[in-house]
């Protein structure tokens, strides 16, 4: 890999700064794999929310080809995600009782990064803002998204717009609100399903959001795994319920329908 001659590796890539960026805060050996977890499964959420957001634009605009691209790229991400939960597991409680009471609030429940892929998908818990009213601009950011169509609003409105009978009241819903599932959309998803050679496009779109949630499923199942694994039933130290609120995660359904239709099917 050649560079512009003024520019070098460490100087693109910014490797200073991100290598410089984990601090423990106590003397735990195990803290430091803790930091560097965390940090590269956010590096990983900044490029889903990136191939996501763009996705969704694609899919509004008709562009379906470069959006299937951009899905498959978001589920081998979450491939990569569901990866590190290994590594993680390598701690084990004992370890992690060394540092645990330097982390203070501190929560992967405050990550702002995946609240807004939460939203983008169109799981808009508003509770959920308040973990970041600290923070204006994010808020600000998080906020934007509510009032912005989910990705699987946009695909509700593709399939009408392919001919694909959606309901009115689904397709100028509140699109603030979570989504919630509908026998005329499954009705919808059927007529895909039934003829997959004439409506190929939606068919394929409509597989690579189920292959998408089923990685999304892996990684909630793989973090209520290793939160029991490393804590327990303790409370979460952002003061949450710990285990019993991930396991309710793990009840949430994204595209319902998709997963409905089956039944019908």
């Amino acid at each position: 890999m050649s560079f512009d001659g003024r520019m070098s590796y460490t100087d693109y890539l910014r490797l200073d700064d991100i290598l410089g960026a984990q601090e423990p805060l106590s003397d735990a050996h195990d803290e430091m794999l803790f930091i560097v977890q965390h940090q590269t499964s956010e590096l990983w959420m900044r490029l889903a929310i990136h191939e996501l957001t763009a996705a969704r634009t694609a899919i509004a605009e008709d562009r379906l080809p470069p959006a299937m691209k951009m899905l498959a790229r978001v589920s081998r991400i979450f491939e990569q995600l569901n990866s590190s939960w290994d590594v993680l597991r390598t701690m084990t409680p004992s370890e992690y009782t060394h540092f645990r009471e330097k982390l203070g609030q501190s929560s992967g429940f405050q990550s702002s990064q995946y609240r807004l892929i939460e939203y983008l998908l169109g799981n808009r818990n508003h509770a959920m803002l308040r973990p970041h009213a600290h923070r204006p601009d994010i808020a600000a950011r998080l906020e934007a998204e509510l009032a912005t169509p989910s990705l699987y609003d946009e695909v509700l409105r593709l399939a009408a717009r392919r001919g694909i009978a959606m309901p009115a009241l689904v397709l100028t819903r509140d699109v603030s609100q979570t989504h919630r599932p509908d026998d005329r959309v499954i009705a919808g998803w059927r007529t895909v399903y039934e003829a997959p050679e004439a409506h190929w496009d939606l068919y394929e779109l409509a597989e690579k959001l189920v292959d998408f949630e089923d990685y999304f499923r892996r990684w909630r199942f793989n973090h209520v795994t290793t939160v029991e694994r490393v804590i327990g039933f303790k409370r979460g130290t952002g003061g949450t319920g710990g285990i019993s609120y991930l396991k309710r995660m793990l009840e949430v359904e994204l595209f319902p329908e998709l997963w409905h239709v089956r039944t019908e099917l």
